[in-house]
């Protein structure tokens, strides 16, 4: 799998660890992402809205705040987070664990 380190991700804090599942080829321009995410405490993936595409989380450990469209609620392993086009999102660790998560997006 290859793995991605990025900076301040979408404004955020820190560092967003992105592991991908599937390569461009793979996702065939249908999806923009498919991978694991990991998020430790005291970074975060700053709000950002999507044009054109959805994603989706499926948390997989840790506990986090997400804010949804302007609503934060907190989210733990097992739950499941959905942005449509043209909403937005972001997500805060709130534990002393990572939040490690599956991303989907989906292009319209």
């Amino acid at each position: 799998m290859k793995k991605d380190v990025v900076k301040n991700m979408c404004g955020g804090q820190g560092e967003v660890i992105i592991e991908h599942i599937l390569g461009e080829k793979e996702l065939n321009g249908k999806c923009g992402l498919y991978a694991q995410v990991s998020i430790h405490p005291g970074s975060s993936l700053g709000y950002h809205v999507h044009h054109g595409e959805s994603e989706t989380y499926y948390i997989l450990s840790g506990e986090a705040d997400y804010d949804d469209n302007g609503t934060v609620r907190p989210v733990k392993a097992g739950d499941i987070t959905f942005t449509p086009d043209g909403c937005g999102h972001a997500l805060t660790p709130t534990g002393d664990v990572p939040v490690v998560f599956m991303a989907l997006i989906i292009k319209d």
